[in-house]
Order: structure tokens, then sequence, then C-alpha cells
């Protein structure tokens, strides 16, 4: 310290505290002690009353948080602050300006003569030579005020404080290297931060003053704990020099490298640093978060919890709305808890709602959220009611209504179907649907007002069902409870009544409940919610809530979710808002069905036949009628006679009496597949009626059945004059018999076929027992070939095991055209396949059901459901034995009918009609035999017959080809006679390939020839039958195969009507049958 150093004495006076005589008499003495002219005295605040209010308040740049209510200097009156300017302004050009120049002059004149100049910078080197040796210091070698070093350096702070930088530079610079050389590290880094200054004070070299504040800082930080002050006011100043040239990044590092172990200065420095950044172009927004959550957590740790908040809040806004989940979870779940220990545990909850449903965080982070959440909540003593709690997490996409008007539904199941196969289902039952009216409520016959066209409608006493998805997204279990719909009913109907305000009243509407735990992550939990309105009205679901762990209430307004939500049975207009879903218009009660298949089996086999029972019940006071009903699939089910209701099955099925043949007819049927109820069926009031139905598994695979059951109403509403009745089952059929036929003509008598039927068990475990093959119609009379005890000893077929049999199917129609005028017989159209001695009916398969079912299976296919007495179907019937396992029937055989419809067959058939013996005198040169085809056209198109002849093959002529003699063309097939002494012995098409394969011994067989046409072209009509000559020629005696000719057929539509029978084969091409003629010797 300069002992010299300029002193000026002042005494302050305050006119409160006393008369300025005391004053005065106390400034004498100073003047006799100080000297004259270095004392002065001020006074202050003499004004009486202190009401004076100054406009511009001169306290203000010194006490910023001052109230505006507080009345800073009210005493001080315009003649002290005059009194006090003017005191200033002598000090400073009075005393200092002039002290300052004068040293300035004294110690530039002695640097000058000391250091400057070549001779003197030399002498100061060399006396400084060796000082390298030092030891470092903390505070390096001490100077005295007398020093030339002292000297230098007050005059460069004397020159920076008078603004002549020029010169405080160049001294700065000058004593800078003698720090340096002397190794005074602490004198050094404050020259250096002083030339920084000078540097940035004088604007011309950036780079010089960014280094040597750079070199300072670097310095003091080297120092250690003494020089961390210094360096943190040196940065401080290097950070305004930035700021000052808006290098406002740049200054934030220097913030962020101040901060040191002390916690609260680093937060300090960390909250400028982070608003250094926001200010930076553009705004660095996540470092100015990142460093503002640095600064709380050094408030926290230093317990100052409102700066914590306050810089904590400050980041919220940054981290909104993106995908920095881990640092906002951060946040909230600190101010949360910050504001916990504040007591303040409303705010603390509204954070820690935040956290609640962070599926991102750990197992363990999880659970403390939720843990400090709930701890929380039990501090603040009340349950709490958040809007939009995140636990659970509702799935506003997949909510499902489910509500009913003219439309009901018998189950869950049937709801869950798509519109427009019900629409489908219905356009033959509703009576004026059409393509043009697309709103049920176009037919009815009254006009409807526009506002129920436009409106969800229900009727009260009913349901509205909604199926709510609850999705957990944590790894933890969460309990929820007392899940329930919120509704707003009015019950005025006016088009334009506002019922928003309006809650529903306990007799008004009913509101169900649901409790339950979600016990594991991303696990879906669907709660069915139902509310039923009691009055007419407006109905509106405004949304849900529930109850999460008794603590808190969960509310979800689906409004404030316009999701794609479905409406399961409602209609959507073209342009509506989104809680118009949930909008409905309550109409006045009317009757409603319910309906129950009974016996229906979930599971079973193809062919399972069976008897079911429809009941339908009337819970309402008024009666239904003009019942109908329509099905989707009738090959599966079809509605039965009233007399079959509680029929003992399976003896219904059989046969009254072997003597009587009966047809099957069903006038309730329409061809629409519509199932009219009698005209004086009804379901009168809180009554029911059963219907019978019979079930037949026709296919494998998972089918669905769709049933719709239409009624009306008569006096009960204006608004629905009917309803509908809509039920849907899943059945899965798996397969059981896999039956096929083969048919063959008899070449001899044309009435008869040979049938061979294959029969595969396809079950895994099932034993079928083979019971009965029907042929459908009057036409066909079949019998067995074999006995059944050589065909199938055990009269069952295991799993896996396969069946083949032959039967003879003759054609009773041809028959009765024969000369014999003596009546036939009835066709015995069924044969037994089981137990012969067994006294039992059979099946009678020409009345219902299984001849409406066989009808079903026919139009299936694409073939008339009348009129099929010319082709050949058969239906096999086999049972499953007393004992096996039925859900519905356990004590019950089962049934099984298995439909083949226009088995294959060759529409063309001829047979070769001559004599077989024959006696010649051969001294004539040749032999003539006249032979007789028959050719018959079974089919409903015309017949293109080309008959083509060889000569008689030989060894030295046309060889027979052996593949083609041995495998037969495509639709050749049939029976041959053959030179036995019975023309009766029957072989398959198998048997007779191989047979004509052998080639007979023909070394003594003589050539012969066609003597007739060798080429024959005839034309058939539609089931006519033509006869056309045949001649041969031989030379010697001998047995003649007259197999070689080949007979081609083209089939033709009359009128362009195609069967689709005839269609999958047009044409085909067959080889002769083996007929053999002897030519004898004659004697």
């Amino acid at each position: 310290m300069d002992p010299k150093i300029l002193k000026h004495y002042l005494l302050v006076h305050d006119d409160q505290d006393g008369p300025l005589d005391k004053a005065t008499k106390l400034l004498s003495e100073m003047r006799n002690a100080f000297g004259q002219n270095d004392c002065q005295i001020v006074c202050i605040n003499s004004s009486q009353d202190g009401l004076i209010h100054h406009q511009d308040n001169p306290w203000a740049p010194f006490k910023p948080d001052a109230l505006p209510t507080e009345n800073l200097g009210g005493f001080l009156n315009l003649e002290d602050l005059n009194e006090i300017k003017d005191f200033l302004l002598e000090l400073s050009s009075k005393h200092i300006n002039p002290y300052m120049e004068e040293k300035i002059c004294v110690l530039n004149q002695q640097v000058s003569a000391t250091r400057k100049g070549f001779r003197n910078q030399f002498k100061n080197l060399w006396w400084r030579k060796g000082k390298d040796d030092i030891v470092d210091t903390t505070n390096g070698p001490v100077y005295t005020f007398n020093s030339i070093e002292s000297q230098i350096r007050i005059l460069g702070d004397y020159a920076f404080m008078l603004g002549d930088y020029e010169l405080a530079l160049s001294n700065y610079r000058l004593i800078s290297t003698d720090y340096k050389l002397d190794k005074a590290w602490k004198r050094y880094a404050g020259v250096q931060e002083m030339m920084g200054l000078t540097y940035f004070m004088i604007d011309q070299s950036r780079k010089d003053a960014e280094y040597c504040m750079e070199n300072a800082f670097n310095t003091y930080l080297k120092l250690g704990s003494a020089g961390r002050q210094n360096a943190t006011r040196c940065g401080l100043w290097w950070v305004e020099m930035l700021k000052t040239r808006d290098h406002i990044k740049e200054a934030a590092t220097v913030y962020f490298r101040i901060c040191g172990e002390d916690t609260l200065h680093s937060a300090v420095l960390l909250e400028q640093a982070s608003f250094c950044y926001l200010l930076s172009k553009p705004p660095m927004l996540h470092k100015y978060g990142f460093h503002l959550v640095l600064s709380g957590d050094h408030y926290k740790k230093c317990d100052q919890i409102k700066h914590a908040i306050r810089t904590y809040r400050s980041v919220i806004p940054v981290y909104k709305g993106t995908s920095w989940s881990l640092i906002k979870d951060h946040v909230h779940f600190n101010i949360g808890q910050w504001y916990a220990l504040l007591g303040m545990y409303d705010v603390a909850v509204t954070h820690m709602l935040d956290v609640l449903a962070s599926t991102h965080q750990s197992k363990t982070t999880q659970e403390l959220f939720l843990r400090d959440f709930f701890q929380i909540v039990q501090k603040t003593g009340k349950t709490f009611e958040v809007v939009k709690l995140q636990l659970p997490v509702i799935n506003i996409s997949a909510l499902k209504v489910f509500f009913e008007d003219h439309r009901t539904n018998a189950s869950t199941e049937a709801a869950s179907v798509k519109e427009s196969v019900w629409r489908s289902l219905e356009e033959d039952i509703i009576p004026t649907l059409s393509t043009s009216r697309s709103n049920w409520l176009d037919l009815q016959s009254k006009p409807i007002p526009r506002k129920y066209k436009e409106s969800n409608i229900c009727v009260a006493g009913e349901a509205i069902k909604v199926d709510i998805e609850f999705k957990n997204p944590l790894q933890i279990p969460i309990s929820v409870s007392s899940a329930s719909l919120m509704c707003e009913l009015s019950a005025n109907r006016d088009e334009d009544a506002n019922s928003s305000n309006i809650e529903p009243q306990s007799n008004e509407s009913k509101t169900s409940t649901a409790t339950g735990d979600i016990n594991s992550s991303l696990i879906l939990s669907e709660v069915q919610l139902t509310v039923t309105p009691r009055i007419e009205g407006i109905l509106k679901i405004v949304g849900v809530k529930w109850k999460l762990s008794s603590s808190v209430v969960g509310l979800c307004n689906f409004d404030s979710n316009p999701a794609n939500r479905r409406v399961v049975k409602g209609r959507r207009k073209a342009k509506h808002s989104p809680g118009d879903d949930l909008k409905f218009r309550v109409v006045k009660s009317t009757p409603r069905l319910e309906g129950f298949i009974h016996s229906l089996p979930e599971k079973t086999h193809v062919g399972d036949l069976r008897p079911l029972v429809l009941e339908l019940r009337n819970q309402s006071k008024f009666p239904v009628k003009n019942l109908k009903m329509k099905i989707s699939n009738p090959r599966f089910l079809y509605a039965g006679n009233q007399r079959e209701l509680n029929v003992d099955f399976p003896a219904c099925l059989k046969k009254l009496n072997a003597e009587k043949s009966c047809g099957h007819t069903n006038g309730n049927k329409t061809p629409q597949n519509v199932f009219h109820f009698p005209e004086d069926t009804s379901v009168q009031e809180e009554m029911s009626l059963s219907w019978p139905l019979w079930f037949h598994a026709a296919v494998h695979g998972n089918i669905p059945l769709y049933i719709t059951i239409y009624y009306e109403m008569e006096g009960v509403s204006s608004i629905m004059k009917y309803r509908t009745l809509r039920m849907h089952y899943n059945l899965q059929v798996l397969p059981s018999m896999d039956v096929s036929f083969e048919l063959s003509a008899r070449p001899s008598r044309s009435q008869e076929f040979l049938v061979r039927m294959d029969v595969v068990n396809k079950t895994s475990s099932e034993c079928f027992q083979v019971h009965q093959l029907s042929s459908v119609g009057q036409r066909w009379e079949i019998s067995l070939l074999q006995s059944v005890d050589s065909i199938l000893p055990s009269q069952s077929l295991v799993a896996g095991q396969s069946l083949s049999c032959f039967f003879m199917l003759k054609d009773r129609r041809r028959s009765a055209t024969s000369e014999d005028s003596t009546p036939l017989p009835l066709p015995q159209s069924d044969v037994r396949l089981g137990p012969q001695d067994n006294s039992e009916a059979p099946f009678d398969v020409s009345s219902s059901p299984l001849a409406d079912f066989h009808d079903c299976e026919r139009s299936c296919q694409g073939m008339p459901s009348q009129g099929y007495e010319c082709r050949v179907d058969f239906i096999l019937i086999t049972q499953l034995p007393k004992g096996s396992i039925d859900s519905n029937a356990p004590n019950t055989p089962l049934v099984f009918s298995h439909h083949a419809c226009d088995c294959s067959m060759s529409p063309i058939s001829w047979v070769v009609d001559g004599p077989q013996t024959i006696e010649h005198n051969f001294s004539a040169p040749l032999c003539e035999v006249n032979l007789k085809m028959t050719i018959s056209n079974t089919s409903d198109s015309v017949a293109s017959v080309h008959i083509n002849t060889f000569d008689s093959p030989s060894r030295n002529s046309q060889p027979v080809n052996d593949a083609t003699t041995s495998q037969p063309p495509e639709y050749q097939a049939g029976w041959s006679d053959i030179p036995v002494d019975s023309d009766t012995k029957i072989i398959t098409s198998s048997a007779l390939a191989a047979h004509s394969s052998k080639s007979l011994s023909i070394e003594s067989i003589p050539q012969f020839i066609w003597s007739g046409s060798s080429s024959t072209k005839l034309t058939l009509q539609p089931r006519s039958t033509v006869e056309t000559p045949l001649q041969i020629c031989t030379f010697a005696p001998g047995t003649y195969d007259l197999s070689n000719y080949v007979l081609n057929w083209n089939l033709t539509p009359v009128n362009g009507q195609v069967n689709q029978r005839e269609a999958s084969k047009p044409s085909g091409s067959c080889r002769g049958y083996p007929y053999y003629v002897t030519v004898l010797e004659s004697i």
C-alpha cells in the first residue's frame, strides 16, 4: 500500500438526528487534525415530513427488488441531492484526477529512467539471470511498494483508470515478463487479466484479448484453492467481454469452466450458462435444459429447494413433445418430491402423474415411481380425481359400442359380425328392403321424423354395452377397481334440448361397474360395461372412470379422444362429430325375442345328422307375430315341421313300412331358403316357442352359421314396426368318411350297371358302423354282388380302414318298356350293409330330413333339386354305436349321412348283338356274319357318335397295342361278355382290362374282315336309342374276337343349356368290348 496515497475525509450529517451545531464542531476538529482542504461535510435528509417523491428513483439500480409502495429517499429534498452531486464532482475533479495525473507523470519518468531503453532492458535481464532455478511457491517472491515492479504495476493501473489504454498496455507487457521470470504466478495472472481487459477496451485484437484471459484463467487454476476466487473473477470478466461481442455460446462454455467445488457457486454459474445457450442464435434448447437440470440438482444439494424447483420447472417446456423420455421422467419425479418436501402435496401429485406410465423405465424404477406417488397421495388425506389418468391405458381406438335398435343379437358373437353379412342375409327376409333405401327407418310405412333417421336409436329398458380395453403398460401389477361409465340422460326429447349438465337419476338409468386387477406388463383386459336407460329421451355416454389402488379416481372423456371408435350396431351419418357415436335417442320399450338353439354341437364329424330345438322367448308384455327365419347355410341347418318336435331319434328317420314310398315336400320352405312360420304362430307375452331344426354336417372345416329371425309387433311403437333376432354359431367339423362311387355299364344289358363304392375312415379314433346304402329316386334298383359278411365281417370301419364293395344297379324305367306287361314291383333302392338278420326298418331317404339335405347338396353343386330321377345319386348312412361320447346326447347313437350326387357314368352305352355260333360250309369262298349294335344316349344333349372298325389283327398284319388295350381310355368302363357257360359272371373294369390284355391263342384263329362300312357316323337325340347293322366275313372256322373297333362320341348342348355334369366331360373315345363268335365247319 502506498503510504502517500490520496486521503480525503467526509463528514455526513443526518438532519433527522439533530441540529447542525454538533456536526460543525466535529468538522472543525477534523480540519485541525487532517488539514483544512482535506475535510468536508455533507448534510442529508433535510425534509421534515419525509413525503418527497422523486420522479427518478436514485436507488433503483442498487435496490431493484424494492416495492412500489416503498418511498425511498423520502427525506431527501432537492438541496440535499444537489449537495451530494456537487461533492462528488468536486472530489473527482479537484482531488482524484489531479492526484492520479501527477502520479502517472512521476511514475512514468521513473520507469523510463530505469527500465526503458536497450541498456536498461539488458541490465534487467542480466540481473534476473539464474532465477529459473527458483522453486515455485503459491504467492511467489515478495515485492515492496518501492520496488520497480510495484511502481510499474501502479503506473499501468492508473493509466487504465484514466483511459490511457496504450500506456497501460505497454506497462502491463513490461511487468508481465518480470513476473513470469520471477515465477510470481499470481501477479503474472493478474497482469494477464488486466492486459485482456485493456485489449478489449481498445477493441483492436479480439484474439489477443481472449489469449490473455485464457492465460490468466489457466494460471489461476494452477494455483489451486488460492487462485479459485481470482479465477472466478477472471472468468466473469471474460464472460462479459464475450457477451458484449455477441459470442453468447462461448460465454456459456466459460461459465461452465468457472464452476468449482462449491455447490451453490456451481449452481448459480450453471444457471447462467443455460441462459447463454438459450440466448444464442439459434437457441440451443437441449443444452439450455441440460444445464438447468444440472443447476437445479446443485441447488437441491445445498438445500435451496425453491431455486431447484424454479430451474426444473423452466425445463418442462423444453422437453415437452420430445422423445427424451428419461430426462422428462427425472424432472417431473424430482419436482413432485420437492413439492412434497415443502408440503405442497396437490402440486406434487400433479407432477407425479406424468411419470406413472413410464414404459421405458426398468421394473425397479417403475416400482419407485408408483410407491412414491401413492405415498404422496396418502399424505394429502383425500381421494384424487384425475382426468386422463395414464394408468391403465385405455385403447380408445378399440372402443366397441353394442346397442340394439330394430336389430337384436342373441349373443355377443352375433354382435361382432360385420353388418354387411347380416344385411346380405336379410335382403329376402325384410319385405321392402332394396338397394335404393339404405336406412332401415325408410322401410316403415309411416313417415318418420328426421331426428330419428339421423340418430342412433335404442330402446328403453335394453342395455347398451361398451367394450373397453384396459392395458397395463408397466412391468409391475396394478390394481384397478370400480370401473363404470359416465352418462348423461335427459328426459327432454326435443332436438334442441341441452342435456350436457343433466346427470342420470337412479330411476332413469343403470350403469354397470367392473372390478379387477391387471397383473403384468402388456396385458389387455377387456371390460364390458353396460348402461340401461329407463325412460325415453337422449342418452349420451360421456366417458369412463375407475379407481387405481383405491386412492386415485381416473377419468377418461371419450369426446376428448376423437379416435376411430367402432360402433357395432349403429348407423353413421355422413357428417357428424365424434361424440355422435355415443349419443342415443331412447324410444319406447318394444318386445324383444331371445333365441337359443339347444343341443347344437361345437365340434362334430362330417355327415352328423341330428335334431335340434330352437327356443324363442318373449319377456315383454306384448305378443309378436308373422315370424320368418333365414339360415345362411341350409346345407347344415334347416327348419322342420312342428310335428317333428320331441320325435324319437333316430327311429323317426326309418321307413314306416317297406311297401310305402314317400315323397318329400316342405310347404313352408320358399325357393329363397326363407322359412315362414305358420300364420297362426305367435309368441305370446312372457311365453316361449319351441321349433324343431335339423342339423347336418355337410363338409369339414370351421363353419360359421348365421340365422336371422324376423318378427312384427303391433300397436307398440310408431317408430319400429318389426325387429330381427340375429344368431351366430361357429362349428368345427372334422373329417369322417370319404365316400366315392364309380359306375360301369354292362354291354349285353344296357339297363344294368356295376357300382363300385370306396369308403375310407379318416378319423383318428372313431369306429363307424356301415348301416345302409340307398339310391335316390324310384328309377334305380340296387343290390349287393357279394354278401355283407364277406365284404366287412366286423360290420364296422375302424380309424384309418378302407372298404371297397360292388353293387348291381338296374334301370327300372328301361325294364318297364319291355314287351312283358307284368306289373313291376317297387324297386329296392336300399341295401342293408349291417347285420342281415336285423329286422329294423331301413332309413327313409325319400322323406325329410334326408331328402331335404340331399336337395341342398344338389343345389350347392349347381344341380336342380328336382328331376334327378334320370341321374344316379347315392346316400350312405353310418352310425356311431351306442355309448359314444357326445356332449349333448351321451347315450344316443349318432347317425351320419354321406351324399353323392351325379356319380360319374359315361353318357353313351352300346350293346353288340348277334349269333354267337354259326355253321358254314367253307367250300364257298367266305362266311358272312350279320351283327347289330344298339347305342343309347342317356344325356340331355345331342350326341354325335363315330364308329371306326379295323380288320382282324394277326402276327402278319396290324398288331394289337398292348398298352392301349391294357389301359382303357378315360371314359371306357363297364362289363363284357366272355365265352363261358353263364354270361352272368361279373368282373370289374380293372379285371376287364387285364382280361383284354391277355392274348388268346390265335394260332388257330383265321383272319376276318369287316365287310360292312369301316366308318359309321350317327346322331342321337337326348335320351334316345339307335340301332346300326354290322357285318364281318370269315375265311376259316374258329373263334373270333370282334372288339377291334373304336367308338368316339361328342355331346352338343340343346338350345345352349349346358348341364354341369355333361360340361365336365363333353366328349370321349371307347374301344370295343370283347364279343366272341364261333364259326364251325358244317357237315
